[in-house]
């Protein structure tokens, strides 16, 4: 039986909400593997700290938030069926990988492997993209958030929305693969799949719209929210990298690139006083900074054996960091739609984004929608007052370009 990391809904956060949105919010949570676990006085989880097994008493901060994931979750060793799911394998691309992507991945004992992907069709087309493609037509590569430890690109999974929603924008884009990347996890669990594994899989599923399906590059839209932003960035980033490599054969990058509440800065040069990461304390993440000068789980499941100081040193995995180590340009990036939440922890890291994409693309090719009083991916929940007009400033942007 596998673990993960799950979000913790309190009553402090439900009361942001309308009484007649709470019991949604709860249906959603119930829904997506999500759990409300009421806090004690002192702010600890303690059903949540109960249900760990084997961890030792001299470590609750540490494993606090982390609970048992469920059995039967789907992940990259299979393809779950069910009606209406159209997956597919998607080989190994240990050909794609660069000499520093070699290096990492040998650190990090991951390996390039054969994974799944899931369909999402506009509603009334066939499941999968006929073929041969037809000339111009888009596609989204999309990468699930869920802190890199948890969560699913299988339709039955309510983050599937983001991907269900994007295909039904335009008929220019009507169909989007979404990847089943392998997810981190670390002590008190199994130690796997941390960096660069869950790039690798990416790159695959870049692939394999490339080279076995058909798509044009430029015809390609990279999107992902939270965690699978941070990822949506660093396949672009590789990709636009690595462009002319003669190392690698490499397809060349995408057109577009979406990321929903991404994931920019995992080490800590944004967590000061007076920042996002201290004073929007009622986000549905703020576990994420409860103790600032502690590292979170899914931090440390991502970065495995490179250690948290990776986080404050490579562009990959922290894009938008303030650290002088961290050397991200964005030059060659596709034109790029950011969203984000005006009350989420992560908001200052992610107007940092903004701000070394403008710098280094232009503001033409930079659009960035912040909605002043949502909180973190608010764009995945479907009750979301704010979601409709995020979802027509979408529209617009993929009409535009």
């Amino acid at each position: 039986m596998e673990d993960t990391l799950s979000y913790f809904w309190s009553p402090r956060h439900l009361a942001r909400f309308p009484p007649d949105m709470r019991s949604e919010i709860l249906i959603h949570t119930s829904k997506s593997n999500l759990v409300m676990v009421p806090r004690d006085e002192s702010g600890r989880h303690p059903e949540a700290e109960s249900s760990l097994h084997g961890v030792s008493s001299a470590s609750p901060a540490r494993c606090l938030g982390v609970l048992r994931k469920v059995p039967f979750d789907p992940d990259y060793r299979a393809i779950e069926a069910g009606s209406g799911v159209e997956g597919v394998w998607m080989e190994e691309v240990p050909h794609l990988m660069n000499t520093e992507l070699k290096i990492w991945s040998s650190v990090a004992n991951d390996a390039s492997i054969r994974i799944p992907g899931y369909w999402y069709a506009k509603t009334g087309l066939d499941p999968i993209p006929p073929t041969p493609i037809a000339a111009g037509q888009k596609v989204f590569l999309f990468l699930h958030g869920g802190g890199f430890t948890h969560m699913s690109a299988h339709p039955r999974f309510s983050i599937s929305i983001m991907p269900r929603s994007l295909v039904e924008l335009t008929d220019s884009a009507p169909y989007a693969l979404a990847v089943e990347y392998r997810l981190s996890s670390t002590y008190p669990f199994a130690e796997e799949h941390p960096f660069p594994a869950a790039l690798l899989d990416a790159i695959a599923g870049y692939n394999y719209l490339v080279n076995v399906m058909g798509y044009d590059p430029p015809d390609i839209v990279v999107s992902g929210d939270s965690a699978g932003g941070n990822i949506a960035l660093a396949l672009t980033r590789y990709l636009v990298e690595n462009k002319g490599s003669i190392e690698v054969s490499l397809p060349g990058p995408p057109g577009h690139l979406l990321v929903s509440s991404p994931v920019t800065d995992m080490g800590n040069s944004h967590v000061t006083p007076g920042s996002s990461a201290f004073n929007n304390n009622k986000d549905i993440i703020i576990d994420f900074y409860k103790k600032p000068h502690d590292t979170s789980y899914r931090v440390l499941a991502y970065v495995g054996p490179f250690g948290a100081g990776i986080a404050s040193c490579n562009r990959y995995v922290s894009p938008a960091s303030l650290s002088p180590l961290v050397q991200a340009r964005f030059i060659g990036f596709p034109r790029t739609f950011i969203i984000a939440g005006g009350m989420e922890v992560f908001r200052d890291q992610i107007r940092s984004l903004r701000d070394k994409m403008v710098r280094d693309m232009g503001e033409s090719q930079v659009t960035y929608y912040e909605a002043a009083n949502a909180e973190h991916d608010y764009f995945i929940f479907s009750w979301h007052p704010d979601r409709p007009a995020t979802l027509r400033a979408v529209q617009e942007w993929l009409v535009s370009g």
